[in-house]
């Protein structure tokens, strides 16, 4: 399940970078909130996993504004 939803995101240049920030900042961020809970791995997985599509989202938009192309699927 995890697969297919990493099949349908962007790859320009700003949306890449984006993934690798946002799963980064997802994990660091997850990681602390789910040490809070005595689950602090599973906090990392899950905060990277999101940070990395909402990264790829914002770095997907910028794409699209910058190198004015419409998002291909």
């Amino acid at each position: 399940m995890t697969s297919l939803s990493f099949a349908s995101c962007a790859g320009g240049p700003n949306a890449r970078q984006g993934t690798v920030l946002g799963g980064l900042g997802g994990a660091a961020v997850g990681g602390i909130i789910g040490n809070q809970s005595g689950r602090g791995l599973e906090g990392a997985a899950i905060g990277a996993g999101l940070g990395a599509l909402a990264g790829n989202a914002i770095g997907d938009s910028r794409d699209r504004r910058y190198y004015g192309h419409p998002r291909r699927y």
